[in-house]
């Protein structure tokens, strides 16, 4: 199996969407903030392994926090995953932060700040 073939792909957004619900409605772990969210799913093609990415509203102590909180669960996130799918072999879930969005929204802001300034020159020289 390729790894961006079709199965894998559906098998992606299975994970993703089994292991939101299970972050959501099943952990309680206190340090896991309400608002994390699975942003993406890698699984091996040969389903032994998973790469999901965290993002985490908050500061560096929060996501910390939050990854800590989810490593510490991975038997049990395996387990109900296990559970609700029905796959040959349940993967072992690495859990990554994903800092993509707080680029993003950095990059934004860096750019409306350069636009801004040559905005305010324009006016200067008017």
């Amino acid at each position: 199996m390729r790894k961006n073939s079709i199965k894998n792909t559906r098998i992606n957004g299975e994970v993703l969407r089994e292991l939101s619900n299970i972050i959501r409605s099943d952990i309680k772990d206190p340090r896991i903030p309400m608002m994390t969210s699975v942003m993406e799913t890698e699984v091996a093609p040969d389903l032994k392994t998973c790469k999901a990415y965290i993002s985490v509203l908050g500061d560096q102590k929060a996501k910390e926090d939050a990854i800590a909180g989810l490593k510490s669960a991975e038997g049990y996130i395996r387990r109900q995953l296990a559970k609700n799918l029905n796959l040959r072999n349940t993967p072992v879930i690495q859990f990554v932060l994903d800092e993509s969005i707080e680029y993003g929204v950095t990059m934004s802001k860096m750019i409306a700040d350069v636009n801004e300034d040559l905005h305010e020159k324009d006016e200067e020289n008017e």
